[in-house]
């Protein structure tokens, strides 16, 4: 499937004052299957736009009444049909007129008389990239909703049972966003191949017409033509790139949930701790009153550690999140989180630090218990920590201890020991 739209379902709006301009718009259009409809002024144009809204409008300049100047104005300063790309239709070559009819919104600028193969071919390109905007904005927003109700999903998971549950909803959301994500990749790929067709007939058409009309000459040096076919291809690049970051998170939330290693098995424990803190990225970004939570990792040479790691990375996000939220607390300028990892006599410690608020010793002693928490109703239940307790002394026979110092700074570790068949705590 593409984004390309049959012509039949796309209508373009001519506005000209011109009976003779409109009658060629309209016969050249409907023969190659656009519906087409017509205003004489702005006026009508705008009265038009009210009931009905066209893929694309091709608008003259120099009208009667408003102008296509203002036409245009308007047109973009209405959120129900300031998406519609514009064309201006006139014979001024006034490079001031065409800064000023971009300035308001307009995407082309098309000289009279009217080339017909060029205005078809620009009207194919915009329609095809205005097609990919609103598939990808489409998409966009749905991925975004998915995140939200992923995100209240986490808390009513957390509510009402263990952090252990959290591995199938992360894997079923993200196996949901990876099916739209692959639907844009894909079609961003057809774009690009239909762009390059197009910019490929344009390139035929300049080597067996090299001195084509001085008209055309004109155009092309007012549109800058080479800088046209560098930067679309630019630009559908730039989405390109931006499909493969999602698909990195989607990813990343799979990894994160390991819904098929819910067995114990060797892993990397420092792509378990990435995969956590990439999905924990919105967080840790700078924001209007609270700068961006420096990581620094200070890793260690580390063998693949026998544990369970889907439960092992919710230990991670855990005790993740429970550090931005003290540093949010604490509003200090440079907020950091620390993470080290060594091995020692067959066992793994992972040590997470961060300066922010700390922890009076009168509430560390309860950190691990079930229900128990600082933070006000609605956002924690106490048993991030509790659980992430059992997960590190009962199925991984490990340790994990809390050190603060009020007003400086938490420190939690980790030790978990490299094979399972280890059954001795670390010293």
């Amino acid at each position: 499937m593409t984004t390309e739209v049959p012509a039949q379902e796309n209508t373009i709006l001519v506005v000209d004052d011109t009976p003779t301009n409109l009658q060629v718009l309209f016969d050249l259009l409907s023969a190659h299957g656009y519906r087409v409809a017509i205003a004489k002024n702005g006026e009508t144009a705008l009265q038009r736009l009210e009931t009905s809204q066209p893929s694309l409008i091709l608008l003259d300049v120099m009208m009667p009444g408003i102008d296509g100047f203002e036409t245009c104005q308007r047109i973009k300063a209405n959120p129900n049909t300031c998406d519609i790309p514009v064309f201006f239709m006139t014979a001024l070559s006034d490079p001031v007129d065409k800064v000023k009819g971009f300035s308001l919104g307009a995407v082309d600028y098309i000289t009279k008389p009217i080339q017909n193969e060029e205005v078809l071919a620009r009207i194919q390109v915009h329609l095809q990239l205005r097609s990919a905007n609103r598939i990808m904005e489409q998409r966009t927003q749905e991925l975004q909703q998915a995140l939200v109700n992923l995100q209240k999903a986490q808390l009513q998971l957390v509510q009402g049972e263990k952090m252990s549950a959290l591995g199938q909803l992360v894997a079923g959301i993200a196996h949901e966003i990876n099916n739209p994500v692959n639907f844009i990749h894909a079609n961003i790929t057809h774009v690009r191949e239909y762009v390059q067709n197009l910019l490929d007939f344009l390139c035929l058409y300049q080597h067996h017409y090299p001195q084509p009309i001085a008209e055309i000459q004109e155009r092309a040096a007012e549109i800058d033509v080479k800088f046209l076919q560098q930067d679309l291809l630019k630009i559908l690049k730039s989405m390109e790139i931006g499909s493969d970051r999602i698909r990195d998170l989607v990813l990343s939330l799979r990894n994160f949930s390991r819904l098929d290693e819910a067995e114990c098995k060797q892993v990397d424990i420092h792509e378990g701790i990435e995969n956590t803190l990439l999905i924990l990225q919105h967080r840790l970004k700078a924001k209007p009153h609270f700068p961006a939570i420096q990581i620094i990792r200070d890793y260690g040479q580390l063998p693949a550690i026998e544990c369970y790691p889907g439960q092992l990375n919710q230990v991670f996000m855990n005790i993740f999140s429970n550090a931005i939220d003290a540093l949010e607390e604490a509003k200090i300028d440079s907020p950091t989180i620390t993470i080290r990892t060594s091995m020692v006599s067959g066992w793994v410690t992972i040590s997470i630090i961060d300066n922010g608020v700390g922890i009076p010793e009168n509430i560390r002693d309860q950190l691990f218990n079930p229900f128990f928490t600082t933070k006000p109703v609605g956002k924690g239940t106490g048993l991030g920590l509790s659980i992430s307790y059992q997960i590190i002394t009962e199925k991984h026979g490990g340790k994990i201890d809390c050190y603060s110092t009020f007003g400086k700074g938490t420190e939690f570790i980790v030790q978990i020991p490299i094979s399972q068949r280890t059954s001795l705590f670390p010293h």
